[in-house]
């Protein structure tokens, strides 16, 4: 009998696990309602998260899915103390390979928490956040996933267990008071600058020297990037962003 590799099992799981997330396995059977570029290959914009698509968990890619995992490999490797946190989790995709990531690794003593309105997002409070002025995302029906869904989507993976916590609201009213003590790691994909800066003001403090902060649509969506632009300038945050890829960075705190 052949021995047992582990990291061998380990990484064959996760790689289904993503290309299940972005349904890259039946993508000729998964038309997206959005496509950011017709000219390129359908296979290729589903890689970089350049489409929405119907029926895949996750809209982000397999290249900032990557990044995610190795984000949280990283921390585990380094021992960054705290949680895992996505704010603006759509269906899913990403909180679940979080949770999968930590399945993977046999670590218990990590919550991943999950934060939506799961009603959609907001319409612009130009009173507070002007720079959210005209932004239409609150029209979007494709983006208004109910909780249930998204729990049954982690079912589906047997992965919905009391490691998984979700907070439901806009985030103007639920991050404020949120329980979350520490974060290890915390990914922003809130598309809107109220979402974003909220986001960061109520829990960078939250995270650990050492900690990573991945945004996801810093690159594609000008309200989004300025709300971190606007943050770090103010909290003088001078570590340098990474690119992932057209859209994600991330930086380590």
């Amino acid at each position: 009998m052949m021995p047992i590799n582990e990291d061998h099992n380990r990484t064959r799981y996760l790689e289904l696990l993503k290309s299940i997330l972005i349904n890259s396995i039946y993508l000729e059977y998964d038309q997206p309602q959005l496509v950011v570029d017709p000219a390129e290959a359908a296979a290729q914009r589903r890689h970089l998260g350049r489409d929405w698509p119907t029926m895949a968990l996750s809209m982000i890619g397999q290249v900032r899915l990557d990044n995610l995992q190795y984000c949280i490999e990283d921390i585990l490797a380094r021992n960054v103390p705290g949680d895992l946190m996505e704010t603006g989790i759509w269906r899913g995709g990403g909180v679940i390979l979080m949770r999968a990531v930590l399945q993977a690794y046999e670590v218990t003593d990590r919550v991943v928490w999950a934060a939506d309105s799961f009603c959609g997002l907001p319409p612009p409070n130009v009173e507070k956040f002007p720079a959210d002025e005209g932004d239409p995302h609150h029209t979007f029906d494709y983006l208004r996933v109910p909780l249930e869904t998204v729990k049954a989507n982690f079912r589906k993976f047997g992965l919905l267990d009391d490691q998984v916590r979700f907070i439901q609201g806009f985030f103007s009213e639920s991050l404020p008071n949120a329980p979350v003590e520490k974060l290890a790691l915390l990914r922003l994909d809130g598309d809107m600058y109220e979402a974003t800066y909220v986001a960061l003001e109520n829990l960078y403090s939250k995270l650990s020297t050492g900690g990573i902060v991945i945004l996801d649509d810093y690159g594609v969506l000008p309200r989004s990037a300025k709300a971190v632009d606007d943050y770090r300038f103010a909290n003088d945050i001078q570590q340098p962003m990474v690119e992932i890829d057209w859209s994600g960075r991330f930086w380590i705190k």
